[in-house]
């Protein structure tokens, strides 16, 4: 079976975990997060990444038939997602998993005669990686000309947030406009580019064999489409190059990457060439 954990407020999940459940009844677990709920979400990317993925590790040791894990996140819950990874995959890198609390004796063996069938060079929780997607993530922060869009672009106003955004959202403030400096070290958002320290955050995201950035184009008055789809300003497509799907009306551009084997998963999505809708959608994250 496969554990799916979808991080975000709740109740906005219901509906996906659902549908995961009545489409695949017999293949799939289902954790909708509660770990950051209401005025949890100020306390900082790092604090909430943190308790997440202590929560992980609680599913985990539940549900001992579990061998493989996916992660499904919206907006800030991205960023706490792409956070809680980094801190599993160095637990299941070291082979830590063992001497956590609770974890069963079990699962250790579970784990044991997997590897030898199937030698992961990597896992998250001691589970294999499938698919990390985010969706109206703000990958690069909300810093920045019209990544935040209800300021309308007015450099007056983006000024501003930057520097008031922790009075309103805390320490989550200042990770989004990149003006946090703990110690020192570079703003949050910059570090999660890489592993640092003890927190492997890019191995960890290079782990699944599947990673998608869903982004709005339009009518998303707090995530910049630039952010959301990991792009310079001079990189996001032009509307007139958009695509128009009969069987996906929603999806209005698509692209894809090559992986670090050589493997080739890159084609361009606009006009009139044809596109493996059932395939990987959006943005590439790594």
């Amino acid at each position: 079976k496969g554990c799916k954990i979808l991080a975000s407020i709740a109740a906005d999940w219901r509906y996906a975990a659902e549908q995961f459940v009545k489409n695949l009844p017999d293949k799939v677990i289902v954790h909708r997060s509660l770990c950051n709920p209401s005025r949890l979400t100020f306390d900082g990317v790092d604090r909430m990444g943190e308790r997440l993925a202590e929560e992980v590790m609680d599913v985990i040791r539940r549900w001992e038939g579990v061998s493989k894990i996916s992660f499904v996140a919206h907006s800030l819950g991205g960023l706490v997602a792409r956070y809680a990874i980094g801190r599993l995959y160095r637990l299941s890198a070291k082979m830590e998993s063992a001497s956590l609390p609770g974890y069963s004796s079990n699962r250790e063996a579970h784990n044991a005669a997997t590897q030898i069938d199937q030698p992961y060079e990597s896992s998250i929780g001691g589970l294999e990686p499938i698919n990390f997607v985010t969706f109206a993530t703000p990958h690069l922060g909300s810093r920045g000309h019209k990544q935040l869009p209800l300021l309308c672009g007015l450099p007056f106003l983006e000024k501003s947030a930057s520097q008031t955004a922790h009075w309103i959202a805390g320490r989550s403030g200042k990770h989004l406009f990149l003006t946090d400096n703990d110690d020192g070290k570079p703003p949050l958002l910059l570090r999660m580019v890489n592993d640092y320290d003890d927190l492997h955050f890019m191995s960890a995201l290079r782990s699944f064999k599947r990673r998608v950035a869903y982004a709005n184009a339009n009518y998303d008055h707090v995530v910049g489409w630039r952010t959301s789809s990991i792009r310079r300003q001079n990189e996001l497509p032009k509307s007139n190059v958009l695509m128009n799907d009969m069987k996906y009306p929603h999806i209005v551009n698509i692209e894809r990457g090559i992986t670090e084997d050589g493997t080739s998963k890159a084609s361009s999505s606009v006009g009139t060439q044809v596109i493996d809708l059932e395939g990987r959608h959006g943005k590439k994250i790594a």
